[in-house]
């Protein structure tokens, strides 16, 4: 009896086992990257949560696109007159001329030298005392030579934003503008320019917090510095965004209200003062791997519902909710996948957790499937906000957007060092973020005062 015990314990580990090993990036959040060089075929790898349209690929009818234009006052204009006629060989000139067509080429210029200013202060004799006053340096002309604000904030973005790291920011400040900064000189601006918008930075978290902004994104993961594990944090909004380091995962703001969106992490629940909508794409790709793997039935309902709530929801106008027909229909559907769900599962036999020694521990072990439906049951209310306040979205994609180039920033240049690299990181990554979302310029950004930015943030 005891060799069965064990053998059933070993089959629901190959079984759990297996599962595993048939994630990919389309049934879990993993990125596509994890899908490694033998991804699955082209087929199931294009296959979509939203499911098959008859629209062919590509733009659609409606859709404004953007392409290069023609200019109405081109830099420079150079003619072309045919020399001699075609038909008979006779010379041509440019009082001949007819029509005119027109082709234009779009270039940059050759980048130019960098400019050097040089500040003169003088000393004056004052004819009536004969003292000698001197003049004063303008504010942040500190050294005899120094580089910049506009520079700085090159380095500042083309780092932080675009993940070069400081090495390879030399080259390409040395190719580009001729400027001969070392790796240090570098990350020397670069801390500075961050230390000089820490207040902006800071301006940003505590409008994010307040009641100003209604919705709220939140994420976090894991970040590598000094060696250790630590954690990125990020909240969001359309217009905003602020990114802070924390030794703990659980070290989450406080002081928070309104309505936050994020993926179900339990300690998100333990935040007072708010409401809580959840992450939906999270759900269908654990659906789709119920789908593809365990084959459940109710798993494809529920995916199918999910979307067709999301359509309705899309389609109402800004200030409306779902009608109280169609929601109840919904709803109520929602219930009833759910109830097949839990009693298909209960019906199932029970798995027991064995140890190495063949002990029966704690209670037995729940299937996936059974964990998400329960979830998703006693959740209800913030897995379908979005179909009852007009506000929720479905999604929590702007945070998890916001967050992805910080892991890229760790792929390409690994862990930071110290963490006041890392704080750096996060103080002008919530500059240049919010200035895109803002749409201002992220070099024009860097380069301005703290206070003025602060009096320009726009919250919605």
């Amino acid at each position: 009896m005891k060799q069965l015990e064990v053998n059933k314990a070993l089959e629901q580990r190959i079984i759990a086992l297996e599962r595993q090993a048939a994630l990919n990036s389309k049934t879990s959040s993993q990125p596509p990257s994890s899908d490694g060089l033998k991804k699955p075929p082209a087929q199931k790898r294009t296959q979509s949560l939203r499911g098959k349209s008859d629209r062919k690929t590509g733009g659609q009818p409606g859709h404004k696109g953007k392409t290069l234009r023609q200019s109405s006052t081109p830099d420079h204009i150079i003619h072309h007159y045919p020399q001699v006629c075609d038909a008979c060989g006779a010379a041509l000139s440019a009082s001949m001329a007819e029509n005119t067509v027109v082709r234009q080429v779009v270039d940059l210029p050759a980048p130019p030298p960098p400019e050097v200013t040089e500040h003169r202060v003088h000393l004056c004799r004052c004819g009536q005392c004969d003292a000698v006053t001197r003049g004063g340096f303008p504010e942040g002309v500190a050294g005899p030579v120094q580089y910049g604000p506009r520079i700085a904030g090159i380095a500042s973005y083309l780092q932080t934003y675009h993940c070069i790291p400081e090495e390879r920011l030399s080259l390409v400040l040395s190719d580009l503008f001729g400027l001969s900064a070392v790796p240090a000189t570098l990350a020397r601006l670069i801390g500075r320019t961050a230390d000089r918008l820490q207040p902006f930075a800071k301006a940003v978290c505590r409008k994010l917090s307040g009641p100003q902004v209604a919705v709220k994104h939140l994420d976090e993961t894991g970040f590598r510095v000094a060696g250790k594990t630590q954690w990125l944090h990020v909240i969001c909004s359309p217009l905003l965004s602020h990114f802070r380091v924390s030794s703990r995962r659980g070290d989450l703001l406080t002081g928070v209200c309104g309505l936050v969106v994020h993926d179900h992490w339990a300690p998100y629940f333990k935040m007072e003062g708010v409401q809580h909508a959840l992450c939906n794409a999270h759900h269908l790709r654990e659906l789709q791997a119920l789908i593809v793997i365990e084959k459940e039935p109710w798993a494809n309902n529920m995916k199918t519902l999910l979307l067709e709530a999301k359509a309705r929801a899309d389609t109402r106008t800004d200030d409306c909710t779902v009608g109280v027909c169609v929601m109840g229909e919904l709803l109520q559907r929602y219930d009833d996948i759910l109830t097949q769900a839990v009693d298909f599962h209960e019906a199932q036999p029970p798995l027991q957790a064995v140890s190495k020694a063949g002990k029966h521990r704690g209670r037995p072990k729940r299937r996936t499937g059974h964990n998400l439906a329960l979830r998703l049951q006693t959740r209800k209310s913030e897995v379908i906000r979005f179909l009852t306040e007009p506000n929720a979205p479905f999604t929590n994609n702007e945070a998890e957007r916001d967050l992805r180039m910080g892991k890229v920033r760790q792929k390409i240049s690994g862990c930071f060092r110290v963490v006041s690299g890392a704080e750096i990181f996060c103080t002008l990554r919530t500059v240049t973020c919010t200035a895109r979302k803002q749409g201002w310029s992220v070099i024009e950004t860097l380069m301005k005062p703290s206070d003025q930015l602060i009096a320009q943030l726009r919250l919605g």
